[in-house]
């Protein structure tokens, strides 16, 4: 058996680092706290900063995504408890890119918990009198349905935006840096072989590398600014005078080195390697192998469940991981 530096330096054919998934987290900044609650509403001529001004808004926030769905012609689609949401809308997408339609190609709804603000009448506060309630605002769990807007890009291919209607309007947007890159490939006119997820060889592989590494938030931006001048926004002109914007912020970035060996045994080679040379990897108390029984915390709680080996089949992607415990704090 080789060690890893010698297996992949003589027995990989292709080997490329990328930006794999990216999940970007937008959020409206004045809308994290109570005071800024208020504020919106105030500034939007409401007497009192009620739920009912508030609602006003969710509302019209649902009526113009129903709009859109109906402009649009999409598909309009209900995700239902346990569903793979990106095996139902990437059908779509790659129809979509493949015919050369670029956009919106999918509007879907599901019910997913969420953390939104709530007001209620505070009886107990020292300005509340009759006839001047006092209106106090708390963030309450919630399970309201979350927008999904799935595109067709011509620069990302497959991404999509999620949104909920309900303050503070949290929204999660994804894209695929592979995709990415493998469509810059394709402008510039240099063959490659594509994986699912990935690249197995390149006509120009010095190029793929240049192109994967040029990928930056200025191609993020441009994407987001394409997929929200779709989406309606929480947002109207006299909030974003009073200060109230978008921010955002990378909070999932996936990384691959992919490295396509000559010969299928190297990399099992490789595999039975690392797991060697990883045994020590972050320090962990012990390595032990728990095969069919159960697990129990001083007799007195059970495992749910019972533990036993995986079977690595040609269709189980391989994995290494290691887990490590803290000492406990001695008393002083």
């Amino acid at each position: 058996m080789g060690t890893l530096d010698r297996l992949l330096h003589d027995h990989v054919g292709f080997r490329c680092s990328s930006v794999d998934r990216i999940g970007i987290r937008g959020y409206i900044p004045g809308l994290q706290y109570e005071g800024g609650v208020v504020k919106f509403l105030l500034n939007r001529g409401n007497f009192i900063p009620s739920p009912a001004a508030l609602n006003r808004n969710h509302q019209r926030l649902a009526a113009q995504l129903d709009v859109v769905a109906e402009t649009t012609g999409v598909p309009v689609v209900r995700f239902k408890a346990g569903q793979c949401k990106e095996d139902i809308a990437r059908p779509y997408q790659d129809g979509a890119s493949a015919a050369g339609r670029f956009g919106l190609v999918l509007v879907a709804k599901a019910q997913e918990r969420t953390s939104s603000w709530r007001g209620y009448v505070d009886d107990t506060h020292a300005g509340h009198r009759p006839g001047h309630p006092h209106i106090a605002w708390r963030r309450q769990s919630s399970v309201p349905d979350h927008w999904y807007l799935y595109f067709a890009d011509a620069e990302w291919g497959p991404a999509f935006l999620r949104l909920c209607s309900y303050a503070p309007y949290p929204l999660w947007a994804c894209a695929n840096g592979h995709e990415w890159a493998k469509r810059q490939l394709a402008k510039a006119g240099i063959g490659f072989d594509s994986l699912d997820n990935g690249l197995r060889s390149v006509d120009d592989p010095a190029t793929a590398h240049r192109i994967c590494a040029r990928l930056g938030a200025g191609h993020l931006r441009d994407l987001l600014r394409r997929m929200m001048a779709v989406m309606p926004d929480p947002l109207i002109l006299d909030d974003r005078r009073a200060g109230f914007e978008w921010s955002f912020s990378i909070a999932q970035l996936e990384v691959s080195d992919t490295a396509v060996f000559d010969q299928p045994r190297r990399a099992r080679a490789w595999f039975e390697a690392a797991i060697g040379d990883h045994l020590d990897l972050g320090r962990p108390d012990r390595v032990s192998l728990v095969v069919n029984r159960r697990l129990t915390n001083k007799g007195k709680h059970k495992t749910p469940g019972r533990f036993a080996t995986e079977v690595i089949t040609g269709m189980s992607p391989p994995s290494c991981r290691s887990t490590t415990s803290r000492p406990r704090p001695r008393p002083t």
